[in-house]
């Protein structure tokens, strides 16, 4: 923008006193863009001084872009001209080359992530984060689709300026006020694209370094402005250098491959995550019986206050309630009725018949989850080869190739939608989260789909460099993410307990043992020094002794007149 603003006397400077450079683009000259450089190193900076800073530029530059696209809409009703959409300049590439170039401008949708990025931070995730992704989706496809349509009308789409569009189509018709005007609003739409751009990545960085997968350095916080600040200056850095160096053509892709890959990603971790077993839940399963007798002694001699406030504490209770169930007319983990319920009415329950779709009280179990897991693979990679067969195969074959491609191409639909019966007759999660995806698994589903056809719409060249970015990521987490995560590292340490526990048992007596099942570390027999603990363990098994056994249940269980070798119901409620 600011060169076609200076007539294009910055990029002839560049070339005349710097050179170009080969091989970095689509087989055209690229020149080094030192504007670019420092454009993206300033804004690093401005988001590295912290999130209200960046946040009001943010509102501001949306403002002034806002306006200017409701000037551009305004102003272009003017010089349109009908004809520019008649003798086959309406969609003149057809249906593929919209959903190429959707494919190519995907990257204007990359700001949809800080939603999701900065959800921790929302007062009622529940309904703002639905609500801000619906609001600004529907504005910036608004605002995309009104602009196009003002273009194309205004000029032919053989005559468009690739560089400097939205700027160059007033001065073919002379509004030298209006170019200017856009300039701005051109400018400011450009600096929220890399705000948004540059916002999520160095918190993306933190967390994965905070959970290991990269180097932990680069989750170290700043203490004056409290900002990943070394996640920052590496992410905005690399932006910098790649500005420098790459053309803004193969920028463009490069994002936009990046984006869909990673909103595929997220679909297919939601597919995984939703129907996996709830460890709490399974935890929480052995010992319902166990409290609810504790609970049953405390109605026979507890106070009224004693019973609810147990009662309200119990982790149990929930689950236990929910394996009771009251079928499909129970919300006890759904929430409000399915909207496919609502919209089927009584045919719904005959649809979940034929389906074989599992009772709402159904919870899932590893096997299960390996079902899903398997089912969800299958999927990302079907869908891949669905669209290849489509678009290498159909869409650019002919004759017995196409036909061919074709009867592949039906039997893989065929395979998906076995693929999706699979997955609905398997049960989901009953975990319940601030904000959860609706209509799982359809939708995922759909943006699988959808995102890997508009990938495989992207060129050859663009592949390439993804697949090297790629395998350096691969290279990373292999070689230091597996090792270093806090998920290898938590099951290092469960193993190290497992192991002390599990010589600790070694030291038992035959005499100890042939009493009865082992009640954990504070058993009464234990407690009163009936069992020879090692020296290097006796005082920290001192120091809980008294912890495990101030739970409420143990207290009535001693008052009704138990005996002492009963179940401690204080441990299991503390546990």
């Amino acid at each position: 923008m600011f060169d076609s603003l200076a007539n294009h006397s910055i990029s002839n400077y560049m070339i005349t006193h710097l050179g170009t450079l080969r091989g970095l683009g689509k087989g055209e000259d690229t020149y080094p863009d030192l504007l670019a450089l420092f454009i993206a190193l300033l804004v690093t900076v401005i988001i590295t001084l912290g999130v209200r800073n960046s946040v009001g530029l943010n509102n501001v530059l949306n403002v002034v872009n806002m306006v200017v696209w409701v000037f551009i809409v305004i102003a272009g009703l003017f010089f349109l001209s009908p004809s520019n959409w008649s003798g086959g300049r309406f969609m003149p590439f057809g249906w593929s080359g919209v959903m190429k170039g959707a494919a190519t401008c995907f990257y204007a949708f990359i700001g949809f992530d800080i939603i999701a990025t900065t959800g921790e931070e929302a007062k009622n995730p529940n309904t703002s984060i639905p609500y801000a992704i619906t609001a600004s989706l529907v504005t910036c496809l608004t605002a995309y689709l009104s602009v196009s349509v003002i273009l194309t009308l205004m000029v032919p789409y053989e005559l468009i300026d690739s560089s400097a569009p939205l700027m160059e189509m007033f001065s073919v018709h002379g509004f030298l006020w209006g170019k200017y005007t856009v300039a701005v609003g051109a400018i400011a739409g450009l600096t929220v694209s890399l705000l948004g751009s540059l916002f999520p990545m160095p918190r993306v960085i933190y967390a994965m370094a905070r959970d290991g997968l990269l180097f932990r350095f680069l989750s170290n916080v700043s203490a004056l402005t409290h900002t990943p600040a070394v996640a920052c200056a590496v992410s905005g850095g690399l932006a910098a250098v790649l500005a420098l160096l790459v053309s803004l053509g193969d920028l463009i892709e490069m994002m936009s491959i990046g984006t869909l890959l990673a909103y595929t990603l997220v679909s297919v971790c939601v597919l995984l995550l939703r129907y996996q077993p709830d460890e709490l839940a399974d935890m929480a399963a052995p010992h319902a019986q166990d409290a609810a007798d504790g609970l049953k002694l405390c109605h026979d001699d507890g106070t009224k206050d004693d019973h609810v406030l147990i009662a309200e504490d119990d982790p149990s209770s929930y689950h236990e309630g929910g394996a009771a169930g009251e079928g499909d007319h129970s919300d006890f983990h759904t929430g409000h009725a399915p909207l496919l319920k609502r919209l089927l009415g009584g045919h719904y329950y005959t649809l979940r018949l034929r389906l074989g779709m599992p009772d709402p009280s159904a919870r899932p179990t590893p096997a299960s989850g390996r079902v899903v897991t398997r089912c969800t693979l299958l999927l990302f990679i079907i869908s891949f080869l669905l669209w290849s067969t489509i678009i290498f195969g159909m869409e650019q074959g002919s004759g017995a190739g196409a036909a061919f491609s074709a009867l592949m191409a039906a039997l893989m639909v065929a395979s998906l939608l076995k693929l999706l019966v699979l997955i609905l007759q398997q049960p989901e999660s009953a975990r319940k989260l601030p904000y959860m995806a609706p209509c799982v698994p359809f939708v995922p589903v759909a943006a699988i789909l959808v995102n890997s056809y508009l990938m495989l719409k992207l060129s050859a060249l663009t592949w390439a460099r993804f697949a090297l970015w790629c395998l350096v990521g691969l290279l990373i987490y292999g070689c230091y993410g597996m090792w270093h995560s806090a998920l290898e590292l938590d099951a290092r340490q469960q193993q190290a307990h497992a192991s002390s526990y599990q010589r600790y048992d070694d030291h038992l007596d035959d005499h100890d043992q042939d009493d009865g099942p082992y009640q954990g570390w504070a058993a009464p027999e234990e407690r009163h020094g009936h069992q020879e603990v090692p020296a290097g363990e006796a005082e920290d098994t001192a120091g809980q002794q008294d912890g495990y056994q101030s739970g409420s249940g143990g207290q009535q269980v001693n008052r009704a007149g138990s005996s002492r070798g009963q179940t401690n119901y204080g441990f299991d409620d503390e546990d």
